[in-house]
């Protein structure tokens, strides 16, 4: 269960945050602060796992303070409470560490979900921490099938994603031989500290069309567009989802798994308004990222 420190100069917010997070089961508020200052020292003390910093406190404000914990090596996530809504300084604290926004006035609903979302990337910080381990005893796995020790037999990559795809809403759709491409070619690569870059992945993918056009500049994009159509259709599946029902266990799931809070709301409230759909936001990269832990997690179960 995460620990959570909250860092606002309002008592009221402190107060209605905590009442959130204990009586919803999120977790416990290890520590609480009234300015920057403060919360640095109250933070680094309960080596809290969450950070919620309000932006703009009378001492200094929260980029500051998230900065100042950073230079004294804190490894916790950070979570901003704001009211601002100015695109460029929203930009400049993604940018500088934060993983989530919690708007003021203070929503319930809002807080639970980024707050859920929040430990779900604990819990990927922490698998990919285990990767190396991981992805190690895959190849001792290897290795006893190659010396001709019985091992029993595991399941393809193709068998453990069948379900995430279908839970997704996405089986059947083109990029879905891409990402099967691109998931065993992460696992014949073995062991590697760092993830590979998105082009390299689709370089990958198209290698294995077996089309005139495998390895071209024009099937690499086509590889990129039909894998962007895909997480983006199960960007709307998951918002349908959660517009039906928020408590849905798939959306409770993959929702906040594999997709930022914000772009899940974005595409819920375009569902919801019948909005004509413009340029959804998604990030291949984190979907991509889970997807191949989920994998993994489901060969090693295998």
């Amino acid at each position: 269960m995460a620990s959570f420190c909250i860092i606002d100069d309002d008592p009221a917010v402190r107060a209605m945050l905590t009442n959130i997070i204990e009586h919803s089961g999120l977790g416990e508020v290890v520590g609480t602060a009234k300015g920057g200052e403060e919360g640095v020292r109250v933070a680094l003390e309960t080596s809290a796992d969450v950070v919620l910093i309000d932006w703009l406190m009378p001492d200094q404000d929260g980029l500051e303070t998230l900065q100042q914990l950073q230079a004294e090596g804190f490894r916790g996530k950070y979570v901003m409470i704001s009211q601002i809504e100015d695109r460029e300084m929203v930009g400049e604290a993604y940018r500088t560490g934060i993983e989530f926004f919690i708007r003021k006035p203070i929503n319930r609903i809002e807080v639970e979900s980024v707050l859920s979302r929040v430990s779900e990337h604990a819990e990927l910080s922490q698998y990919l921490n285990e990767l190396k381990t991981s992805l190690s005893r895959l190849d001792q796995i290897g290795a006893a099938g190659r010396s001709g020790t019985p091992v029993a037999k595991r399941r393809s990559v193709a068998e453990v994603l069948r379900p995430i795809y279908m839970n997704l809403g996405i089986l059947g759709e083109a990029g879905c031989t891409d990402v099967t491409a691109i998931m065993e070619y992460l696992v014949q690569r073995g062991e590697q500290s760092d993830f590979p870059p998105l082009r390299q992945l689709y370089e990958e993918a198209a290698a294995q069309r077996g089309t005139e056009m495998q390895g071209s500049e024009r099937e690499i994009k086509a590889v990129e567009q039909r894998i962007r159509r895909t997480v983006i259709v199960a960007l709307s599946h998951m918002a349908s989802i959660g517009l039906t029902d928020y408590g849905n266990p798939k959306f409770e799931h993959y929702a906040p798994l594999y997709f930022d809070f914000e772009d899940v709301r974005a595409k819920m409230k375009e569902i919801d308004e019948e909005q004509s759909e413009g340029r959804t936001k998604v990030s291949i990269k984190k979907f991509l990222q889970v997807m191949y832990l989920e994998m993994l997690d489901g060969l090693e179960a295998g």
